[in-house]
């Protein structure tokens, strides 16, 4: 059973960072990224990494998330900086092992999800 464990969420103001952790069970998957939840909206795509390397980020967050991945430990990042209050909301670290490209910020396509944590950023 892959488990994906999250750390880092918290309260912080506008302008501030923050930084996201995620420590998968596994070290293999074909995309592994971030999507975040606001209270009474859709969940929705924030990051991801392909197996490649390659990131992609939703227009509302680049230029001020950044994405990346410890070799070492597999442990996904997320650095968030310059946050906003929309960012406000829970943010769950989520892999693929057989998602394809077209499909990477579809929510619905990642089989395992950590447990999520909450940011929230007052203004």
């Amino acid at each position: 059973q892959v488990q994906l464990v999250e750390s880092g969420g918290g309260l912080v103001q506008a302008g501030d960072s923050l930084k996201l952790s995620c420590s998968p069970s596994e070290r293999t998957f074909r995309s592994i990224g971030w999507f975040r939840q606001a209270p009474g909206k859709e969940r929705e795509f924030v990051s991801v990494r392909w197996n490649n390397g390659t990131p992609f980020y939703a227009d509302s967050v680049k230029g001020r998330f950044t994405i990346s991945r410890d070799r070492a430990t597999s442990t996904l990042y997320l650095q968030m900086n310059e946050l906003k209050p929309e960012d406000t909301a829970v943010y769950y670290c989520a892999a693929s092992k057989s998602i394809i490209l077209s499909q990477i910020r579809n929510w619905e396509a990642y089989a395992y999800w950590g447990q999520g944590a909450q940011v929230t950023v007052s203004s």
